[in-house]
């Protein structure tokens, strides 16, 4: 059984950063894929940016470009998403999650992984 473990949230005021960070435990080989999600209250959960480790692809959903970065450890399973320029409209709660095999991008923005955290919370206030 894989744990996924994020850290990081809070409160912070619009134009601020955020790191979030998420570490995955209990498998000894690595995954092929992680990502990161969010919900906001009254909306259904989206897809914010993955990391394929196999070439290093990194992507992110539109709202997100120029501000937001993933990076990771593909051998520690760690992957962090930096938050710049946060918007109230950032809002919502940040979960991690990861994929131990492979799959498309197509698939993992949908959110076809096989692990997720508990999340954590981001409040951007105005």
């Amino acid at each position: 059984q894989v744990q996924l473990v994020e850290s990081g949230g809070g409160l912070v005021q619009a134009g601020g950063s955020l790191r979030l960070s998420c570490a995955a435990s209990g498998r000894t080989f690595s995954s092929y894929a992680m990502g990161w999600f969010r919900q906001a209250p009254g909306k259904e959960r989206e897809f914010v940016a993955g990391i394929t480790w196999s070439g290093g692809y990194t992507y992110y959903v539109d709202s997100v470009k120029g501000r937001f970065t993933i990076s990771g450890d593909n051998a520690k399973n760690t992957v962090s998403l930096q938050l710049n320029s946060l918007k109230p409209e950032d809002t919502a709660v940040y979960y991690c999650a990861a994929a131990f095999s492979v799959r498309t991008r197509v698939r993992i923005i949908a959110g076809d992984l096989d692990y997720w955290g508990q999340g954590t919370q981001v409040t951007v206030s105005s």
